[in-house]
């Protein structure tokens, strides 16, 4: 429970990252705060520019809080099974009830148009009597543009944005806000919404009739989890929080639907995440299919063949949601930044860089979907020749590495591992389905790349495989080596690995990515909760169950009060870190459980899925994006 009073457009009150929601329609993403204000949203894309960004700036940034007028104690939680946020606020006088989500029915009917769906609060006082507040502070274009407001009645309109409301709306020209206040009784309702010029035309729903829709959206969605145990709540609100991150139209999946959250407070490690990384996207496809969702995940792969095209060239490391977008990294100066970290990125630099695990990833989702039957890749055989044969080119080549350092090009052994697998799972396309392609070459290579890696990739020094060539220190990815059936999870020099792992770089079961690697940034990060995940994983694998359930449950213990995870997480503290949901915890999260349910050691999960993921070799997922 959380005591607030009544915050108004002065607040100077960072939220932690972990106090917040977060609801989506598979358009865009907003994150709801635990007292019940929209602090996060970018209308009608996941990369358009802000409309309210307070958590960035609390005061340039914008807002829209619904709350009671006196004080009140907040708690919040998600209708099971949905991603739509229930808040419950406790007064004197009475209690409130606030449900917040994103009408996904809408987008689904009209799926076929640009239809962004349309923002839905439903106020219900469940007893006594409750005064209500809303106020709508609207920052446009990263706070960059000044609304302009025009009243009528019940309505309020700024940009191409129509807010409504119960009652009619007050304007505040001070401090360029909305406000409309309400007296509700014990059981009544009133409902907010806000939409966009390209939705107002479209024929809406009733607001109640709304939710239930929505309700049975996302619960009939959820329902298809094939993973039974102690964690299926977990792995299902892993599950939706990573469809949430998938734009609709395209079929693009983005890392996250922030930017510049910080990985260290006050410093300069603040990233945009709102685009597709192909290897967050193809680890994302890994855990919802093996999950036992998505009936079509053709979308992707569409997406995929018609973004990335090849031709011989090799993948970029990230692309926007759509082709008309940008990457290109920019400083913005109108927000101070969370807790003053700056700078405030937008567009991201990583687009440049050249990081070739990113193959592996590619191929192990394309394997894994093939194997159980939900995917047939003959339509892009053609393209996945082509980077099969790149890859038997490149892969002597220096890389930016999984955690895309920028400080400098190396033959990262992670990277290595992974064009390994990409080969590998080719092979295995190939000859189960009798393609065409250069299999001799691949597999050639792909020994070659193999012995390679057991030669230069080890260090006596640290009795472990070491992050490059070059550098001897310890890196987590290379945790995932047996995950990958790259080596045994029991053979020595892979349990040499977990334990130097575990000397060097867990804290109180949780695990960091490195420590002092050539990043090109200062500041000093927390630990990760994807690489933990691999702990996990590479624990199953060596055969020790005990321990990897021990560290899952720690884990677990670790989500915010919603489930939620951002990148990273601060051992000592439990302060969450980074952009956030992030898809890459996520993802780990839905992997580990599974993998701990495949071990027979709890839980249950689709034999045929099992099945597949132990053949094709692809134990754990996840990201780091800059």
């Amino acid at each position: 429970m959380q005591s607030r009073r009544r915050e108004g457009a002065s607040s100077d009150e960072y939220r932690p990252i972990e106090d917040y929601g977060v609801i989506g329609n598979g358009h865009t993403a907003a994150l709801v705060s635990s007292s019940g204000s929209i602090d996060w949203l970018c209308f009608h894309r996941f990369d358009s520019p802000s409309l309210f960004a307070r958590i960035l700036d609390p005061d340039r940034g914008g807002y829209w809080s619904i709350q009671p007028e006196e004080p009140f104690d907040s708690s919040h939680r998600y209708r099971e099974a949905t991603n739509i946020l229930e808040t419950t606020f406790q007064c004197t006088s009475g209690t409130l009830v606030l449900q917040d989500f994103m009408d996904i029915a809408s987008v689904a009917r009209f799926r076929r148009l640009p239809a962004p769906g349309w923002i839905v609060r439903i106020a219900e006082c469940t007893d006594g009597k409750i005064a209500i507040v809303c106020d709508c502070l609207p920052r446009p274009n990263y706070a960059r543009t000044q609304p302009d407001f025009a009243l009528y009645g019940n309505q309020a309109t700024f940009g191409t944005y129509t807010l409504t409301g119960p009652a009619a709306w007050q304007v505040d020209d001070a401090n360029e806000a909305l406000t409309c206040r309400i007296v509700l009784h014990a059981g009544e309702t009133a409902a907010f919404t806000l939409v966009t010029e390209d939705d107002a035309a479209l024929p809406q729903l009733d607001p109640a009739d709304a939710l239930n829709v929505t309700t049975d959206y996302w619960r009939k969605w959820s329902g298809k989890c094939t993973y039974r145990g102690p964690y299926r709540d977990a792995v299902i609100r892993s599950a939706l929080t990573l469809q949430l991150m998938t734009y609709e139209p395209s079929g693009a999946i983005v890392a996250a639907p922030t930017t510049s959250l910080p990985e260290t407070f006050g410093g300069e490690r603040n990233w945009d995440y709102r685009f597709t990384w192909i290897r967050d996207a193809s680890f994302t496809l890994y855990a919802l299919l093996l999950a036992g969702y998505l009936d079509d995940e053709r979308p992707f792969f569409d997406w995929l063949v018609r973004t990335v095209e090849l031709k011989g060239t090799g993948i970029s490391i990230l692309y926007p949601i759509v082709p008309e977008s940008g990457t290109t990294e920019e400083i913005l100066d109108s927000f101070r930044g969370y807790r003053d970290s700056r700078p405030v990125r937008i567009g991201n630099g990583a687009a440049v860089q050249e990081q070739l695990d990113v193959y592996g990833e590619v191929m192990g989702a394309i394997q894994f979907a093939w194997r159980i039957g939900k995917y047939d890749p003959t339509p892009i055989w053609e393209t996945v020749r082509q980077m099969l044969d790149w890859v038997t080119d490149r892969w002597h080549d220096r890389g930016s590495g999984i955690w895309e350092v920028r400080g400098g090009v190396r033959h990262f052994v992670y990277s290595k591992a992974m064009m390994w697998f990409a080969l590998n799972c080719g092979i295995d396309i190939a000859e189960g389905m009798r393609l065409p392609g250069n299999v001799e070459d691949w597999r050639r290579e792909r020994d070659l790349i193999r012995e390679e890696v057991l030669d230069k990739g080890w260090s006596d020094e640290l009795g472990a495989f070491k992050q490059s060539y070059e550098d001897e220190r310890l890196d987590a990815a290379n945790l995932r080596l047996s995950s990958i059936n790259f080596i045994e999870g029991d053979d020595p020099r892979m349990l040499s690995t977990i334990g130097a792992t575990l000397k060097h770089l867990v804290v109180d079961d949780l695990c960091y990515r490195y420590i002092d690697a050539p990043e090109g940034v200062t500041g000093k990060e927390a630990s990760f909760v994807v690489c933990t995940t691999w702990l996990v994983n590479a624990l199953i694998r060596a055969g020790r169950k005990k321990e990897a359930h021990r560290i899952f449950r720690n884990l677990l213990a670790r989500a915010s009060s919603l489930g939620l995870y951002a990148e990273e997480v601060e051992p000592l503290t439990g302060i969450h870190r980074g952009n956030f949901p992030q898809s890459f915890s996520h993802i780990g999260i839905i992997n580990a459980a599974v993998s701990l349910a495949h071990a027979g050691y709890v839980g249950t999960v689709s034999p045929h899925h099992a099945a597949a993921a132990d053949a094709a070799g692809h134990g754990g997922g996840g990201k780091r994006s800059r």
